[in-house]
Order: C-alpha cells, then sequence, then structure tokens
C-alpha cells in the first residue's frame, strides 16, 4: 500500500476565458511538475486545483487527464472535497475506480458551525467503508472549526487504520510539533506532510515525513531541495535555498488567502508554462499591482531574470 510521505505538489487546473478546463495545458503543467527530481507524488482535484468549483463529472475528467498524463509512473493523490458523507463516498469510489494511490479528505463546511468527534470519526469511517486507499486527512485551523483538536483527531486515526497521513495546516507552531511528536510516534506511526509553506523550513526541522503544498506547482524543485537539505541535515544550504522561497512565499500566501493559487497560476504565466491566469468566480483576476509584485519575488528566487 502506497505511504504518503516526501515532497507531494498540489497542481493547478487551467482554463479557457470561458472558464472551461484547458486540458492541453493542464497536460503541459503535469509533465512539468512530474519532470522535477525528487517529488513522491502529486495531488489533484483538491484546494490549488479549485476543487471547489468544479462538478463531479470535471473531478472525474480532471482525474482521467491526469492519470492519462502520469500514468503509473507516480502516485496520484485525489481529493475528497464533499460537505456530507454520502457525496465525499462516491468521490472516494470514483477517484479509487480511476486510479487514484490515496485520497486527501477535507473536513465538510458544516463544521464551522462545530462539531463532535463522533461526527468526525463517522465522516472517515464511512469513506474508509468504500475504499481500502490510504487517506489522508485535512487538519485546517481551530479557529475556524473545521481542524480536528488533538484527541479528536487521535480517535478518528485509531478508528480508520487506513488514515496513514494527515496534511497539517494547523498554523499553530507549537500545535503543529506537538502534532508530529504525537502522530509520528504512534505504535502504527501516522505521517505528518506540512503544508505551511509561509513557513516550510520552520516546518520541516520539527520532523515531518514530507510536505503536500500548492506552491509545489511552481517551485517544486526548491521544495524538493530543501526537503533534502533538511533529511541531512545540511543546515546552511537548507538556510540558502529558504532564502530563496520565502520570497515566494511571502506573496503567494498574502491576504486575502483566498489568492493564494490565483497568485501561483500568475506566477506559471510570468515564467512562460502558462498561457493564461483565469480563475473561476468567485474569485476575480489579480490587479497589475499585484502580479508586479509576484514577478519581483519571482526575480528574488532566481527563478526568472
Amino acid at each position: 500500500m502506497y505511504l504518503p510521505q516526501g515532497v507531494i505538489p498540489a497542481v493547478l487546473l487551467p482554463f479557457f476565458e470561458d472558464y472551461s478546463i484547458d486540458e492541453l495545458s493542464y497536460r503541459s503543467h503535469l509533465r512539468d511538475v512530474t519532470a522535477v527530481e525528487g517529488i513522491s507524488a502529486i495531488t489533484t482535484n483538491a484546494h490549488s486545483s479549485e476543487v471547489a468549483s468544479c462538478t463531479f463529472d470535471e473531478q472525474r475528467r480532471v482525474l482521467e487527464v491526469t492519470m492519462d498524463e502520469v500514468g503509473s509512473g507516480m502516485p496520484v493523490v485525489n481529493g475528497v472535497y464533499a460537505d456530507g458523507s454520502f457525496e465525499a463516498q462516491r468521490i472516494a469510489k470514483m477517484a479509487a475506480a480511476g486510479g487514484a494511490s490515496a485520497l486527501l479528505v477535507f473536513p465538510p463546511a458544516v463544521y464551522t458551525l462545530g462539531q463532535r468527534p463522533e461526527m468526525a470519526v463517522e465522516h472517515f469511517r464511512r469513506i474508509a467503508e468504500v475504499t481500502d486507499l490510504p487517506l489522508i486527512l485535512f487538519q485546517y485551523p481551530l479557529a475556524g472549526g473545521q481542524g480536528y483538536p488533538l484527541p479528536t483527531l487521535l480517535k478518528i486515526l485509531d478508528a480508520v487504520p487506513t488514515i496513514r497521513a494527515i496534511k497539517d495546516w494547523s498554523g499553530n507552531p507549537q500545535l503543529h510539533e506537538r502534532t508530529i511528536r504525537a502522530l509520528q510516534s504512534l505504535p502504527s506511526p501516522v505521517n505528518v506532510l506540512t503544508t505551511h509553506s509561509a513557513w516550510l523550513f520552520s516546518s520541516l526541522v520539527l520532523g515531518c515525513a514530507g510536505l503536500l503544498s500548492g506552491s509545489g506547482s511552481v517551485i517544486a524543485d526548491l521544495q524538493a531541495k530543501l526537503y533534502r537539505a533538511v533529511q541531512r541535515n545540511d543546515l546552511a544550504e537548507a538556510r540558502r535555498l529558504n532564502n530563496l522561497i520565502h520570497p515566494t512565499a511571502e506573496v503567494f500566501y498574502g491576504e486575502p488567502a483566498v489568492d493564494m493559487h490565483n497568485r501561483m497560476k500568475e506566477a506559471l504565466v510570468l515564467l512562460g508554462k502558462l498561457p493564461r491566469a483565469v480563475v473561476r468566480p468567485p474569485l476575480m483576476k489579480l490587479p497589475d499591482q499585484e502580479i508586479q509584485k509576484i514577478r519581483k519575488a519571482l526575480v528574488l528566487a532566481e527563478l526568472i531574470e
């Protein structure tokens, strides 16, 4: 069974001006990202590919194109983005039939109104009921209501052993370290994949088993090199790489956070890797002033002259 670990970029989804999916540009993007040395898998149908604006049939087609382009050459993680457990089951079954190697399970939006531990356990139990694929639990910040408190998280992991990793977006360094220590020291360890790309260097040195990040759609090479440097305890090289990554993190993860992947699309246009940076409403085109900040960050990262 596939074990989620290492550097896992989450890819973007290009659109035409009429908001339909640009499959040719998506294939080109997949080839570009998967050619990076040192990545262990890719993720699709997630935040970075604007899954919230994609229909079930579009998500199925995105996975079909991904598998056709990537094939058996690399594991593919497919997102399970659903507010209800039955819809989550439907997506999980589709992804398993479509060839995904693992599922990234997003928390239902209803949790913004509050949650009980048994709700979270049942949601994952029902997904695991329809597939034996390894699951990656997406841990959101606790403040928004969609994150799982550590006691709840441990109950979920105990009840659903096919959860083999979490994507930690707790946003709290102290809780992040506590989670890494707790999960990776379990009798059956559960890998912690950081998605704290705004402070990736700091996060990785705490001992994460990898990273799963949308900014890998742009800087997968830098992320892979940073991860390797941390793994071999080469702090000087890790600091050098972090200095290159830092300008992109500053612009990608600025306010409002909802525009993070919008900014990454603009970066790929500036790098000549996408023909356009169309996003689906309610997301909107970035103003020219912000695009120039992205260009400056790419220069500082030595990705563009």
